[in-house]
């Protein structure tokens, strides 16, 4: 089962690309007086942590992060307060990030934990599993480049099926002219009387 972001209009998902991209995230704590702090700092209604919901590491400041081991820890007592609401008057800290791990991110992907403008406004809907322009434009492109393709492909038949028609209707009448071609059915000559010249 994929872990994504707790945090609200946070798409981020545990996956390989993350990993490199430097992002980590972290499990919600143990301790039920730390786990209501920190559930109380990502202001969802209604949502109750598990014990594998996670936030990720672009919700917490850069000294909330032990870097002395081989894995990136939270320091004790360390609350998410790197958040992106609707509200005015919350706006995200305009705070540059030092640890290795947000610089890595930073170098191959700033976009993914970047400071939003503050008069962007976020949807508070649990997550938004946002598509990836860049795929998007790709995939449209293609879309797009296919059907020139089966158009081009349409009129070409097109064109050989009217070059078939009149070359069939000028050997009826080269036939006709040289009383080669008696009786036709009924049909037949309806059918190449109505060819284009």
């Amino acid at each position: 089962m994929p872990d994504f972001c707790a945090a609200v209009g946070c798409s981020n998902e545990r996956s390989v690309k993350t990993k490199e991209q430097g992002i980590t995230f972290h499990r919600f704590p143990k301790d039920k007086v730390k786990r209501q702090a920190w559930k109380t700092a990502l202001r969802r209604k209604e949502f109750e942590p598990n014990d594998r919901s996670v936030i990720c590491s672009c919700h917490f400041k850069a000294e909330d992060f032990d870097m002395t081991g081989q894995t990136t820890r939270i320091k004790e007592g360390v609350i998410p307060s790197v958040f992106i609401f609707s509200d005015p008057q919350n706006k995200v800290p305009n705070t540059s990030r030092s640890t290795k791990t947000s610089q890595k991110a930073a170098v191959q992907s700033p976009d993914v934990c970047a400071q939003l403008p503050e008069d962007h406004e976020v949807s508070t809907s649990d997550h938004q599993y946002a598509l990836d322009p860049v795929q998007v434009k790709k995939k449209l492109t293609e879309a797009q480049e296919r059907v020139e393709e089966l158009q081009r492909v349409l009129r070409n038949a097109k064109d050989r099926e009217r070059r078939c028609k009149k070359m069939v209707k000028s050997l009826l009448k080269d036939l006709k002219h040289k009383n080669m071609l008696t009786k036709e059915p009924q049909q037949e000559r309806d059918f190449y009387s109505d060819l284009p010249d």
